[in-house]
């Protein structure tokens, strides 16, 4: 595949999304501190379907009536959308927002892993081998190190980020059946079916109507909602669009950056030498994958 070029407007665009994407983990750490988490995994993607179908009838565009299809977003919604989520807002109350972001930066080395066994298109170079165990190192060094908090909770949230970013990798290979549809169609209809499937969960495993929010929580769960999941899908595909998807993997390197600033400057949280190492090996280890700074120098 090749790349496009990229001018300042198309950095703009990553710089933009990342950020959107970045908050996401600060806005995670804020609603949590009121709202449990299923909850709001249900708002999350309940107001962000009902935004983007009201957005697909605007733009002329109709919803698929195929039952395969409908099938099909229903585990795309699983795989980007329900499990993801939940593992890292449920993570996310033992984990720093800094931490969650760092480990989450790991999909696209599990993509990597998963893409040369599940499809003949993107198979294993001495470069991506290399990039693999360079972030597999990072994430070792990240857990493995935190010291005696890596226990308990700590340790299970920790793992709940990385399940997280393995279902992303999953979905990246998944979702490649829907290239020859709108992608404002496929977002609203993945984000429909993630709502579907979480609505009989909370109202199992929890009581959505006990809660009693603040002021602060309910602006971080609509930044979350509108800013780090509606607007960042809309925004993800305009960004497609002009960059191309070998380019918006860059995205991936800006994201942590975002998060582990608003976790340390704004939330007050530590990031200790296993969290630095580990987001240098973890890098190190997508930019030897992406593989385009080698080629250039």
């Amino acid at each position: 595949m090749v790349n496009k070029t990229m001018g300042l407007r198309e950095y703009l665009y990553l710089a933009f999304l990342s950020i959107l994407w970045g908050v996401s983990f600060f806005f995670i750490k804020l609603t949590l501190r009121e709202i449990t988490p299923l909850t709001i995994v249900l708002i999350r993607v309940g107001v962000s379907a009902v935004i983007l179908n009201v957005l697909v009838i605007a733009s002329g565009k109709r919803m698929p009536v195929s039952p395969g299809i409908w099938g099909a977003f229903f585990v795309m919604g699983a795989l980007n959308n329900l499990i993801p989520f939940t593992l890292i807002i449920w993570g996310q109350q033992y984990v720093e927002s800094s931490i969650a972001s760092i480990l989450n930066a790991s999909a696209p080395v599990f993509s990597v892993i998963l893409a040369h066994f599940l499809t003949s298109e993107e198979q294993m170079t001495p470069g991506r081998v290399a990039g693999v165990a360079l972030g597999l190192i990072g994430v070792a060094v990240l857990i493995g190190f935190d010291g005696p908090q890596t226990s308990g909770l700590r340790l299970m949230g920790q793992i709940a980020m990385l399940g997280a970013a393995l279902c992303y990798a999953f979905s990246a290979i998944y979702g490649r059946k829907f290239r020859k549809m709108s992608p404002l169609v496929v977002a609203s209809g993945v984000l429909t079916g993630a709502t579907v499937m979480m609505i009989p969960m909370v109202f199992v495993f929890e009581d959505p109507f006990s809660l009693h929010a603040g002021g602060i929580t309910i602006a971080a769960l609509a930044g979350l909602t509108l800013l780090s999941t509606t607007l960042a899908y809309v925004f993800y595909f305009k960004t497609l669009a002009l960059t191309g998807p070998t380019n918006l993997l860059l995205v991936t390197f800006l994201i942590p950056i975002n998060a582990v600033f608003l976790g340390v400057v704004v939330l007050k949280e530590s990031l200790g030498w296993s969290g630095v190492a580990g987001m240098i090996f973890i890098f190190a280890g997508l930019a030897v994958t992406d593989g385009r700074l080698f080629k250039r120098r």
